[in-house]
């Protein structure tokens, strides 16, 4: 039986089974040295200072040989789960069926976190959970677009603008994104039909039941550690030179 509590539970669910080949790094991007740590261990730390945050999981390739068995500064309250996919949709889909299979309520809230968002801070953490904890739906943390927008075509003398795209109502989704356990699981069971196809977040997911999640205002510094420039930013970041 699932167990119950007087109120609902907040949990972290880090998808962590990708290669991240844009990165150009000898290991998947996660365990890549930032600051003198591998990045996914600054995410952790950072997502296990949220005092509303109950535990957390991690969800691993099930071949992952990255992870050390005793590693030092992994925060006690995440718990590894080798049931990554194919995709990131795919892993946070086992992820969520590991965790309601362990006994959690499905109307307990998760928080699912890209790994490679090291700069994540728990304040703006918490700020997603104070907005969201009593919405219907659930939010996420995102950016009003900031730059003037372009669509492309291509042609014989290269990339070409086609025209601006209207930006006052473009959002760049960011993570946490944050929904009830079961929703959600019940949500990318859904997608699973087609493969996961379109789903590139917890929110389309959601959006795709027809349900429209909160935008809640996060920072441009919550970046996700992508290419080669974004780890001296991160780096910077993270010893305090930025």
């Amino acid at each position: 039986m699932p167990k119950t509590f007087d109120s609902p539970r907040f949990h972290v669910l880090v998808p962590c089974a990708g290669q991240g080949s844009r990165a150009g790094t000898a290991v998947p991007k996660q365990y890549q040295t930032v600051a003198g740590r591998p990045m996914l261990l600054h995410t952790l730390q950072a997502l296990a200072q949220v005092p509303q945050i109950a535990d957390g999981f991690v969800v691993l390739a099930p071949d992952d040989g990255f992870v050390w068995p005793t590693a030092q500064h992994w925060p006690s309250k995440f718990v590894r789960l080798a049931c990554g996919g194919a995709t990131r949709a795919e892993s946070v889909f086992n992820g969520l069926s590991a965790m309601l299979a362990a006994g959690l309520s499905p109307d307990d809230w998760v928080l699912v976190h890209d790994a490679a968002r090291c700069l994540i801070t728990p304040e703006a953490v918490s700020l997603l959970i104070e907005t969201c904890r009593d919405d219907p739906v659930g939010g996420l943390l995102a950016l009003p677009l900031p730059d003037t927008l372009k669509s492309h075509r291509l042609t014989e003398q290269g990339t070409r603008v086609a025209g601006t795209v209207p930006r006052e109502d473009k959002w760049l989704a960011q993570t946490p994104q944050m929904f009830r356990l079961g929703a959600l699981h019940s949500a990318l069971a859904n997608a699973a039909t087609s493969g996961f196809e379109g789903i590139t977040d917890e929110s389309s997911a959601m959006e795709r039941q027809g349900l429209s999640p909160r935008l809640v205002p996060g920072s441009a510094q919550n970046l996700k550690v992508t290419y080669p420039a974004d780890f001296a930013f991160a780096e910077a970041v993270l010893k305090g030179k930025i």
